[in-house]
């Protein structure tokens, strides 16, 4: 039976470089592979792209009113796997669809993304909190902080200072604001310099 993965971790890695190692394996294999990742992540149009190079076409991206599930079974039946970057942004009713891919059409799906929001809660993230709940297997993909600490948290910075309120969403690269994944205690640190 295939299965429903969930595979996250703080921004930086190396998500979108396992998703992209992924599809290749199966292409390798010459299995076909549908990449798709939400219409949120304006970042590189339809592309996904890597912070060290590599770089790959999506099949489609998706809106928050894209059901997955028709989408999959109308155009995309024939793939040996569905490997979906950004899963974050899922609806909880995207999550739920992509569950029932793997057991109607016994396609495995792989979600990439992150847990929590710069806000260290996992509330801003309807995706992630549903395939938490819901999926097969999930597993951490750890980084490391500034310190060199396991960065587990996502931090939003404004001009090199810590930013923990604001909208869920702001992409990093549209405006001043960058995201670093750092540990729990230099959040702390950046939180009280703040102050």
């Amino acid at each position: 039976m295939a299965k429903l993965y969930f595979r996250y971790g703080a921004m930086g890695c190396g998500k979108t470089m396992q998703l992209l190692q992924v599809a290749f394996n199966y292409e390798e294999r010459g299995h076909k592979v549908c990449v798709i990742k939400p219409a949120t992540d304006t970042k590189n149009g339809t592309k996904l792209l890597t912070r060290i190079g590599p770089e790959r076409e999506t099949d489609f991206c998706f809106d928050k009113k894209t059901n997955l599930y028709d989408k999959i079974a109308k155009e995309y039946r024939g793939v040996q796997c569905v490997l979906v970057d950004e899963a974050q942004f899922l609806t909880k009713e995207q999550a739920n669809q992509l569950m029932l891919v793997t057991i109607d059409f016994d396609i495995p799906v792989m979600c990439y993304g992150l847990r929590l929001n710069f806000r260290r809660e996992d509330g801003g993230f309807d995706g992630a909190t549903r395939l938490l709940q819901i999926a097969h297997d999930i597993e951490e993909i750890k980084t490391i902080c500034e310190c060199g600490r396991k960065a587990t948290y996502n931090a939003r910075f404004l001009d090199g200072n810590l930013v923990a309120d604001g909208p869920d969403v702001l992409i990093d690269g549209t405006s001043d604001i960058t995201y670093r994944a750092i540990c729990p205690a230099c959040y702390e640190k950046y939180l009280r310099r703040k102050k």
